[in-house]
């Protein structure tokens, strides 16, 4: 399987759109927070499941600030991360996804790509940056790819526009 893990896109839609016609077909598009609005976009161009979550910008939108799913045999929780203060680290982050089950927690919120695994939590932590607004040195906009292989096994990368 595979999922485009994207986050922080602030109504600025160009890039997400060029993502998702350059990574092709997938079986889910995740969204960790700051959409603005973009889930209809995503809905229409992905053709498959999306997973969207409410930022710390997102003020009407009719979205939870955390989602618990299963993706491949993996539990995931995602979340936009102003809540767990991941400016800071992601302590918080790994903690709350033992505390709840997941293999995986997927965050936005700092715009910076990020990929943490924890050996003794046995847990990845990912953030995709930012498709609008990148924080990291050279300020390339970025998304993540999850896929799992054909023994099972959850692979990421941070890809880059």
């Amino acid at each position: 399987m595979k999922a485009l893990i994207v986050s922080d896109t602030h109504g600025m839609n160009d890039n997400l759109i060029k993502v998702i016609k350059k990574v092709g077909p997938v079986d889910l598009l995740i969204h960790a927070g700051d959409a603005h609005g973009a889930e209809d976009i995503m809905r229409e161009m992905a053709g498959c499941g999306v997973k969207v979550v409410l930022g710390n910008n997102d003020f009407s939108y009719d979205l939870k600030y955390e989602e618990e799913f299963d993706f491949d045999g993996y539990h995931v929780l995602l979340t936009h991360g102003h809540k767990y203060s991941v400016y800071y680290g992601t302590d918080r982050l790994f903690y709350i996804g033992k505390e709840r089950g997941a293999d995986i927690v997927i965050y936005g919120h700092t715009h910076v790509p990020s990929l943490e695994y924890d050996n003794d939590f046995h847990m990845w932590c990912v953030n995709p940056g930012s498709l609008s607004l990148p924080r990291q040195e050279g300020r390339k906009p970025s998304y993540a790819i999850m896929e799992t292989d054909r023994q099972g096994e959850v692979h990421f990368t941070i890809n880059y526009l």
